[in-house]
């Protein structure tokens, strides 16, 4: 199954990414590229292209709602990697359900996940 995000996109293109100018800092352990980010204020950055009216990370790749991915993934800011899918740990996700709307994709639902079998359930 190709995991819902991969073909969504929607809140990379939807919200703006704050986070603390650390997380861009190799010195102290940041993995976020530094020239990926702009100053947002003293205390933090930006993704680029996430201020703009019509937001959209540069680290996107592809396009929303067909196929998409973050191309810096493994070293994505921590607000990213808070933001959870609607339904994929049994919950709703308030910005996943917002982001989608707002690019007219329908919200997802628990049937949008596989069902545990075997292994997965132990």
């Amino acid at each position: 199954m190709l995991h819902p995000c991969l073909r969504c996109g929607a809140c990379c293109a939807y919200f703006r990414v704050a986070f603390h100018w650390s997380e861009a800092d190799a010195s102290l352990g940041g993995v976020v590229p530094p020239e990926l980010t702009e100053t947002l204020d003293p205390h933090r950055l930006v993704m680029r292209g996430t201020q703009a009216s019509k937001p959209r990370c540069v680290g996107l790749q592809g396009t929303v709602g067909e196929a998409a991915h973050c191309g810096i993934y493994e070293g994505r800011p921590s607000v990213c990697r808070e933001v959870q899918p609607s339904w994929e740990f049994g919950a709703l996700s308030l910005q996943c359900d917002k982001a989608r709307s707002a690019h007219g994709l329908p919200v997802l639902t628990p049937a949008d996940w596989p069902e545990p079998t075997g292994a997965d359930a132990a």
